[in-house]
C-alpha cells in the first residue's frame, strides 16, 4: 500500500504544477527508486485525460554512462529528448538518487561536454516554457541517499520532505494556491525596481534589476517551491558574496564559496572545499562567470540545509545567486551551459534592500 503522501504529491504535480488536461502529452521521467511516485503520477495523468509517456532510468545508469561513453556518445542527444522538448505538452521529472556521490570520480570536463551537447535542448525547453507551450515540474522521491546528505533518518526525511511539499495537507492543491498568494505579493512589491543590495557576513553586493521581470515560484515548476526570482542585468553586479550552505553538485560537495564581481563578471572565486571543481565550472564558457539568476527564498517550512538545491534554494530567509544561464521569461540574456545556484543565508544577520528600501532583515520579510 502506497504512502498516502505519495498520492497527494502526485495530485499536486499533475493537477496543480502542470495542470494536465484532456489529450495533453506528459513525459514522466525518474529513477527506479521513485517507482511508487512515478506510478502515482502515471495514474493521475490518466485520470486527468492526458497521455502519459514513462521514461525510467536504472540505478547506477548515469555513473555507467560517464564511465564508458566515448566523447562522441557524450555529444549524442537522444531523439526522445529532442522530440519531448519540441512536442510534449508537459514533463514531470522525479529525482531519486540511491547514491548522491556516484559521479564524484567523473572528470568535470566530461560533464561539461555533456552539458554543452544538451544546451540546445535546454534552450528549446526554456523558450517553449516562456511561451506557455511547455509545462514542467521537478521534484524528488525521498531515498536513504538524500536522507544521509541531510543528516536525517529516512523516516524523518520523509516527514520533512512531504511537509515542505504540503503533501500532508487535507487539500494539498488548495494549500499551494494559498501559498502562491504570499509569493505573488512579494513579487509584486519588487517588480519595476532597479537595484538590489544584499549585505551580511562576508557579503556586500549590488545587483541591477532594471527592466527585468520577477517570477513568483509557487509550485508550478519545482516541488517543494517558494521563491521569487529574476535574471539580473548581466553587467551590473558589483561586490562580494559568501555562500554559507554547502551544495552537492555532480557528485562533488562544494562549500565555503566566496565570489567577487566586477562589471557583472566573477573576478575572483574561492572555496573551502571543492575549489578546483568550482573554477573549472566557472571556466566552462563566457556566460558561466556572470549571473543568470537572483532568487529570494520564501518557504519557511524548510528550516535547514540538505545539500540538495531543489530544497535549499527555497529556504525562507535566504537568497541564492546562480552563475550561468538565465531564464528567458525574466528578461535575462546570459547564455551558458551552466546554471548553478548557491545559497547566502541571511538568517545569520543580513539585509536585503531594494532601491534603498528594506525588504528583508535577519531572514524575515518586513514589507
Amino acid at each position: 500500500m502506497r504512502d498516502p503522501r505519495v498520492d497527494a504529491l502526485a495530485k499536486i504535480l499533475v493537477n496543480y504544477s502542470t495542470g494536465i488536461g484532456k489529450d495533453d502529452v506528459c513525459l514522466i521521467e525518474g529513477g527506479s527508486p521513485a517507482e511508487p511516485l512515478l506510478q502515482a503520477v502515471y495514474e493521475e495523468v490518466l485520470k486527468a485525460g492526458g497521455h502519459p509517456i514513462v521514461s525510467m532510468s536504472m540505478e547506477g545508469q548515469q555513473a555507467a554512462y560517464f564511465k564508458h561513453a566515448s566523447d562522441a556518445q557524450l555529444e549524442w542527444v537522444s531523439p526522445l529528448a529532442r522530440w519531448a522538448t519540441e512536442n510534449a505538452d508537459a514533463r514531470i521529472a522525479v529525482m531519486a538518487s540511491a547514491n548522491t556521490r556516484d559521479l564524484s570520480q567523473v572528470e568535470p570536463e566530461r560533464q561539461t561536454l555533456r552539458q554543452r551537447a544538451m544546451q540546445p535542448v535546454m534552450q528549446k525547453m526554456m523558450e517553449r516554457a516562456a511561451e506557455g507551450a511547455y509545462r514542467w515540474a521537478l521534484t524528488l522521491f525521498p531515498t536513504h541517499a538524500y536522507a544521509a546528505e541531510a543528516e536525517m533518518s529516512l523516516a524523518d526525511y520523509e516527514d520533512f520532505y512531504f511537509s515542505a511539499c504540503l503533501a500532508n495537507e487535507a487539500d494539498p492543491v488548495a494549500a499551494w494556491r494559498r501559498q502562491s498568494e504570499e509569493v505573488e505579493r512579494l513579487r509584486d512589491w519588487i517588480q519595476g525596481r532597479e537595484e538590489v543590495h544584499i549585505t551580511g557576513p562576508g557579503t556586500d553586493i549590488k545587483l541591477g534589476i532594471a527592466g527585468r521581470t520577477f517570477i513568483a515560484a509557487d509550485g508550478k515548476h519545482n516541488m517543494p517551491d517558494g521563491e521569487f526570482f529574476t535574471g539580473p542585468v548581466e553587467d551590473a553586479t558589483e561586490g562580494e558574496v559568501t555562500f554559507h550552505l554547502p551544495s552537492s553538485v555532480s557528485g562533488r560537495e562544494v562549500a565555503g564559496v566566496r565570489m567577487r564581481f566586477e562589471g557583472g563578471k566573477v573576478g575572483g572565486a574561492s572555496a573551502e572545499r571543492g575549489e578546483e571543481f568550482l573554477i573549472k565550472m566557472l571556466d566552462t564558457d563566457d556566460g558561466a562567470r556572470r549571473l543568470g539568476e537572483l532568487g529570494i527564498g520564501t518557504n519557511y517550512g524548510i528550516e535547514k540545509g540538505t545539500k540538495e538545491i531543489l530544497l535549499d534554494e527555497k529556504i525562507g530567509g535566504t537568497v541564492h545567486l546562480a552563475v550561468g544561464k538565465s531564464y528567458p521569461e525574466t528578461g535575462g540574456t546570459n547564455d551558458s551551459a551552466v546554471h548553478w545556484d548557491m545559497i547566502c543565508d541571511l538568517r545569520r544577520g543580513g539585509k536585503v534592500t531594494v532601491d534603498g528600501e528594506l525588504l528583508e532583515e535577519d531572514g524575515k520579510f518586513v514589507v
